[in-house]
């Protein structure tokens, strides 16, 4: 016999909890009509051609065949179609008037009020141009033994990417690089920034330079100061002379309320939704409830369940805003010729989901319950505390810089086919949906959501540990991508419309 996993009195189908072999009595009177293989869905009831199909308690798709009771229910005979989504906003969800009494992590406080969890030097490029200087410069810092000597100084980050030029310079596009490059240049886990640009690029510096006098941030291209070694020498000096000011930077006792967390995902498998992403949604919560901020991103994986955050929404506008980004993206997908359903990937499919609808539906369970108090566009500042929504592809390194330059201090990154990422400057905590994947790669892996699928804990408790481990990672602890290096090279703008 084997436990299936029925999310929902409503659900016609159900989760496999390992591989059940053609031709086995599962429970009570079914039996599988073909392999199950674990994480996939079996049918429970007979589901006539053109009917809906059930998961969560809300649709995941429509049977393109009938379904008998036991077969196994995927791409084969299951797809995507469009459905009237009803939705009644709350007005009160999760106690959200409650702020409970203060928790504290050890952080960097900085002169503007923000709070950092990390305490880097910054290099960013506005142009692919320099790049390569902003590299070399990162190298040559962060292998010179000097910085061992400055313990409170974490390193130095290389933001290079392949942006900021061959592009419309009064597009929505440009708006949201600006955007980008503006959070970046004043995130709070950097204590000091270079901005380098080329000098002919559409992206110019002099587009992010503050006009205040006592601007912290320099500003060089690379055409002013005499070429790549010069300006790589000059960077380099200036950083090497600061390192004793940058280490006066220490660790004080600050709120948890002044942490912001990304939530997201990668690499995504049925269990995402049952075992990391609620576990996660209930750290969320938890860190609301405490006056901090979470950001859910990835709209094109929250398609199909977006119902579900308009009824937590906290006012009509914010609602109109998503919709309004909502609509952008069929579009967008329709002129490039493509679909929203073309987003679960092979990986997603070799993990038991089958359409949009259903990954995203488990997607959404990782901003817990409270509510929406903001939708903000793609690297937008936060403005409002609590749980935000922000605009972004699906797509993880892209997704994690918008949530970054919004403000993101700390990532909480869920996977279930084993994704490994990193992001600095804010730590990436990787959370494990189902426990062989957990242990087949424990060294990239920080927490075993799995284990609630195996029945030795829950929800709640692994969500606590989430939250725990939020505020030690926010204190200093390493998390395993920065044990293991990772966080270099994800900086990833989203490039929007023609490269011309």
């Amino acid at each position: 016999m084997y436990n299936l996993i029925k999310l929902n009195e409503k659900d016609n189908v159900a989760v496999a909890p390992m591989n059940i072999p053609n031709n086995t009595k599962v429970e009570n009177e079914l039996v599988s009509r073909a392999q199950i293989p674990f994480g996939h869905k079996i049918a429970l009831t007979k589901i006539e051609q053109n009917s809906y199909v059930y998961k969560y308690g809300q649709i995941i798709g429509v049977a393109t065949k009938e379904i008998l009771p036991g077969d196994h229910v995927h791409s084969h005979n299951l797809e995507f179609a469009e459905f009237e989504r009803i939705t009644e906003r709350k007005n009160k969800i999760n106690g959200t008037d409650e702020v409970l009494e203060s928790r504290f992590f050890n952080g960097f406080k900085r002169a503007n009020g923000k709070s950092g969890t990390r305490n880097y030097i910054g290099l960013l490029s506005t142009v692919n141009c320099s790049a390569t200087v902003v590299k070399k410069i990162a190298d040559r810092i962060n292998s010179n033994p000097k910085l061992k000597e400055y313990t409170n100084i974490d390193g130095a980050v290389c933001l290079k990417h392949s942006s900021g030029c061959g592009m419309n310079n009064q597009g929505y596009g440009m708006t949201v690089f600006n955007q980008t490059i503006e959070g970046f240049k004043k995130h709070p886990n950097f204590s000091k920034v270079f901005v380098i640009g080329l000098g002919c690029e559409c992206a110019q510096i002099s587009l992010y330079q503050d006009k205040e006098e006592n601007d912290p941030v320099v500003y060089m291209n690379i055409q002013d100061e005499g070429g790549t070694k010069e300006i790589i020498n000059k960077v380099s000096s200036q950083i090497l002379e600061i390192l004793p000011d940058l280490n006066r930077d220490k660790r004080v006792q600050i709120p948890i309320s002044e942490l912001t967390v990304a939530l997201q995902c990668g690499g995504s498998d049925a269990y995402s939704g049952i075992t990391a992403n609620p576990a996660l949604g209930y750290a969320s919560d938890l860190l609301v409830k405490y006056g901090g901020s979470t950001i859910l991103a990835e709209t094109p994986e929250i398609y199909g369940a977006e119902h579900l955050l308009i009824e937590r929404a906290d006012n009509n506008e914010i609602v109109e805003k998503l919709e309004k980004q909502i609509d952008w993206w069929k579009n967008y997908t329709t002129i490039n010729n493509a679909s929203l359903d073309n987003n679960p990937s092979p990986g997603n499919k070799r993990g038991g989901l089958t359409t949009i609808l259903e990954k995203s539906l488990g997607a959404v369970a990782k901003s817990g319950t409270s509510v929406m108090t903001d939708v903000l566009s793609y690297a937008e500042p936060l403005k409002k505390k609590g749980f935000n929504y922000m605009d972004s592809p699906g797509y993880d390194p892209v997704s994690v810089t918008g949530q970054v330059a919004s403000g993101s201090n700390v990532i909480c990154f869920t996977t279930g086919r084993g994704s490994c990422f990193g992001f600095k400057p804010s730590p990436s905590l990787k959370i494990a949906t189902n426990t062989n994947m957990y242990n087949n790669l424990e060294e990239d892996m920080d927490i075993n959501a799995g284990s609630i699928m195996d029945g030795e804990s829950d929800v709640t408790k692994i969500g606590t540990d989430i939250f725990d481990m939020i505020i030690d990672t926010a204190s200093g602890k390493p998390s395993k991508s920065e044990i293991n290096e990772y966080g270099d090279d994800e900086f990833n703008p989203w490039v929007i419309g023609a490269t011309v």
